[in-house]
């Protein structure tokens, strides 16, 4: 528009006004975030998906405990509390087995990796084994035929869901203290996304929680590379530290303020934040894997030179 008559200047009411924090960019940047957080979901559950059916068949192994704690009510106190020592038997070995579960999950995760220390799902079978014996003793009271039925409940909870990894998995041509480092490393940065994720929690604010759970999946990119190859420790450590501490303090700081205040200014900067944490992690994790490349590519030209100076003497 131009000029009013009193000499001011007209608004373009056609123009369309945008803006890091305007309403509208803020709705495209959260669709975006949740387009790209369910990407990542996808991924992550396409690791485990041979392994979940098994979790769920783990639930199955709370029914039996179930029915002789019913089974109980009614009878006499010794009977009950054997039926009730039954019982607590059969649900620590469900617990242990999905325990178990969780633990080679992880385990198959990683590129390198330690054998549980609790080799729950062995414990499990036991337990499984010495449940049934108790409760077919308790029931017949034949011994052999109560000995019996436990080594095939053990055999039939080995079949269903296995045993636990008994070997180290380490990669090839590093050593095994690089590798401990690598997964201390790791684990310590885990520790501190948990922490945000758990402290983001409590506002009960959906966006947010999308923000940080973005962030945590990136930067879980970043412990992915360096579990594959834990020489990249070096170069992504800050990052794993300095950076993720920070990240951490300027959580629970935020999150005490806005429990009290609901300020709108320190979400948008802490989300601003998290944008630009998310982008400098991305951004690394792309630099390791393009240093692996090139290192990879180096030692391609290296071998095909010498390929091609032995056929030569040949």
């Amino acid at each position: 528009m131009g000029p009013r008559p009193d000499g001011s200047e007209g608004c373009d009411h056609g123009k369309k006004f945008g803006g890091k924090f305007s309403p509208q960019d803020e709705h495209v940047s959260d669709i975006k975030v949740a387009i790209k957080t369910e990407a990542k979901k996808r991924k992550r559950k396409e690791r485990t998906s041979q392994t979940k059916p098994a979790g769920s068949r783990a639930n199955l192994l709370y029914l039996p405990a179930l029915i002789m704690l019913f089974r109980s009510i009614g009878d006499g106190a010794a009977d009950m509390s054997i039926s009730l020592v039954i019982s607590a038997i059969w649900a620590l070995g469900a617990y242990l087995t999905k325990e178990g579960i969780r633990a080679e999950i992880a385990f198959h995760e990683r590129q390198s990796a330690r054998r549980p220390a609790i080799p729950r799902k062995f414990f499990a079978a036991a337990l499984s084994g010495l449940g049934v014996a108790w409760a077919t003793y308790y029931n017949d009271g034949h011994a052999v035929a109560s000995l019996l039925y436990s080594v095939c409940a053990i055999g039939l909870h080995i079949a269903a869901f296995g045993i636990d990894p008994m070997k180290d998995k380490s990669i090839e041509g590093i050593d095994d203290f690089q590798q401990d480092r690598a997964q201390k490393a790791i684990a310590e940065a885990e520790q501190r996304l948990i922490e945000m994720s758990e402290a983001i929690r409590t506002l009960r604010d959906r966006n947010l929680s999308t923000r940080v759970h973005s962030f945590a999946e990136t930067a879980r990119d970043m412990f992915d590379r360096i579990a594959a190859d834990p020489n990249d420790l070096s170069a992504a450590r800050k990052y794993l530290t300095v950076y993720l501490e920070g990240a951490k303090e300027a959580t629970l700081r935020f999150c005490d303020l806005y429990l009290q205040s609901r300020d709108e200014k320190a979400k948008r900067d802490y989300i601003a934040l998290l944008d630009d944490l998310e982008e400098n992690f991305a951004d690394r994790t792309q630099r390791l894997l393009e240093n692996d490349k090139a290192n990879l590519n180096v030692e391609i030209e290296v071998l095909r030179e010498r390929l091609a100076e032995e056929a030569k003497k040949h």
